[in-house]
């Protein structure tokens, strides 16, 4: 079994995609003092294949799970990933980013920062299916199987800012 190290940040709607980048611009500038290289801050929209294609290798996106997924639901495909309509559950695909990378020695890239989601799901004629109750605030989770200390770090910045809503670290259990 392995341990890890888990995380989730949230910060509230309000709080424009600049101030998330000049925050993480500054966590980046620690990164890079501890050691990560290389490093990138990125503040992104997801509105193309191209760009939701990249957004999905951030994250296994945010889940949702609603009767009304269940059946024959034809979801616009931009806005899910791994619908399953038995379940009644989707993973919902980003809008936006405001990420920073960091890769440490063995070359393990590792993120951190900020994702938003659609605030309602639509069918592909543009019919509200649901709220996501999701929508509007920015957040991410994820986690590090790695005791280094450094991604502790990291994430105390994230907390001393106000952003950090959870964290589990197995590794001090």
């Amino acid at each position: 079994m392995a341990l890890s190290f888990h995380f989730k940040f949230v910060a509230p709607a309000i709080i424009p995609a600049a101030q998330l980048e000049t925050f993480l611009k500054v966590v980046e500038i620690e990164a890079k003092r501890l050691g990560f290289n290389p490093t990138l801050v990125l503040n992104a929209k997801f509105d193309t294949d191209d760009r939701r294609t990249f957004a999905r290798r951030l994250t296994t996106g945010q889940r949702i799970e609603s009767e009304k997924l269940k059946g024959v639901v034809l979801v616009r495909g931009e806005q899910v990933f791994s619908h399953d309509p038995v379940q009644g559950e989707c993973r919902l695909v980003p809008k936006q980013g405001v990420i920073l990378a960091v890769t440490d020695e063995r070359k393990q890239e590792i993120v951190f920062g900020f994702l938003r989601y659609p605030k309602t799901l639509t069918d592909t004629n543009g019919k509200k299916i649901l709220d996501t109750k999701v929508g509007g605030d920015w957040r991410y989770q994820d986690f590090v199987d790695s005791p280094d200390p450094r991604y502790r770090v990291i994430v105390k910045k994230f907390a001393d800012a106000g952003y950090l809503e959870e964290s589990i670290d197995e590794y001090r259990i």
